[in-house]
């Protein structure tokens, strides 16, 4: 057996078990694809795919064998990005989530690149659900989270607390401070970010566990996009605190609170169990454990929000 042989099953396996699609992500022939996964059946001697007449439907050992074969490839990844990069320090792959994105992870960098100018930073900004997948590929090396991780191969430290403000249309029945019972906050109309966000999965947690569910109007993965229609006038959004300060501050609009909730939650500095943390990684994070720089504030032009055309 080898990692050839791994590389060709585990490709079967992403390709819907299917083998011409495997040759064709390898640039091989479908019969050598075929006899590999017959050469390890035999070595092992056991099935790995049953076959159902031009389908291959993996088994109970296959299953077995894929865990084990995606850990030996993902450790082999590792051993060739450390030895090739081993005269460059620093190339690290970093994921971020929304919020921690785009108010955090540049004045991170910045700081990172002041202590070690040769270093490289790769970094991908999107929603946790993504991040923690790419983070089982060991297409990232670690990732800061905000939200809950749920994959178990994956560990989570916290390092900064945060929390979400419910802002509201300003000039109307709401004012700042303003303490709203839960029956006033379950009647409003609720403009959310994404299903898979980080912001969204602590809504919808703190909602739960008060004992109702809320279907919002609007769905987004802009806070932009969100701010702006509750500027103007189309409902209200629960979304990050540093993210909606520039706008609360320059009355665009209401910052209010509700009574028994809290919607606090906690960045996290995620990474694979398996995975070797590099001596930059390591500086990395610690970076981020003591960051306790000042950062901007996001800021909304009211004159830009009153063109609906401007794509903010």
């Amino acid at each position: 057996m080898t990692l050839r042989h791994i590389r060709i099953f585990l490709s079967v396996c992403d390709h819907g078990n299917n083998t011409t699609k495997a040759a064709e992500a390898m640039c091989v022939t479908q019969p050598a694809v075929s006899l590999a996964i017959r050469e390890l059946e035999e070595y092992y001697g056991v099935l790995l795919f049953d076959r159902l007449g031009r389908r291959l439907m993996i088994t109970a050992a296959g299953q077995q064998f894929r865990e084990y074969a995606a850990h030996i490839a993902r450790l082999f990844d590792q051993l060739e990005k450390g030895m090739r990069d081993w005269d460059t320090f620093g190339i690290l792959r970093i994921g971020a989530s929304i919020t921690i994105g785009s108010q955090f992870l540049p004045g991170y960098t910045k700081a990172y690149y002041d202590r070690f100018p040769g270093a490289e930073i790769h970094a991908l900004i999107g929603p946790s659900e993504q991040l923690e997948q790419k983070l089982l590929t060991n297409e990232l090396d670690f990732a800061l989270i905000e939200g809950i991780v749920h994959e178990p191969s994956l560990i989570s430290q916290e390092y900064m607390e945060d929390y979400l403000s419910v802002i509201c249309p300003p000039g109307g029945r709401f004012h700042t401070g303003q303490h709203l019972t839960i029956q006033e906050f379950r009647q409003q109309k609720f403009l959310l970010r994404e299903k898979g966000s980080g912001t969204r999965e602590v809504f919808d947690r703190v909602v739960e566990s008060a004992g109702f569910s809320i279907s919002p109007v609007w769905e987004a993965v802009s806070t932009t996009a969100l701010v702006n229609a509750v500027i103007n006038g189309l409902g209200i959004s629960v979304l990050p605190s540093r993210m909606v300060a520039g706008a609360v501050a320059q009355g665009l609009v209401v910052a209010v609170e509700v009574e028994n909730l809290s919607f606090h939650r906690n960045f996290r500095i995620v990474y694979h169990r398996d995975k070797y943390l590099t001596a930059c990684a390591k500086a990395f994070m610690d970076l981020c454990r003591h960051y306790n720089a000042d950062h901007p504030i996001f800021g909304y032009s009211r004159a830009a929000c009153q063109h609906p055309c401007n794509p903010l």
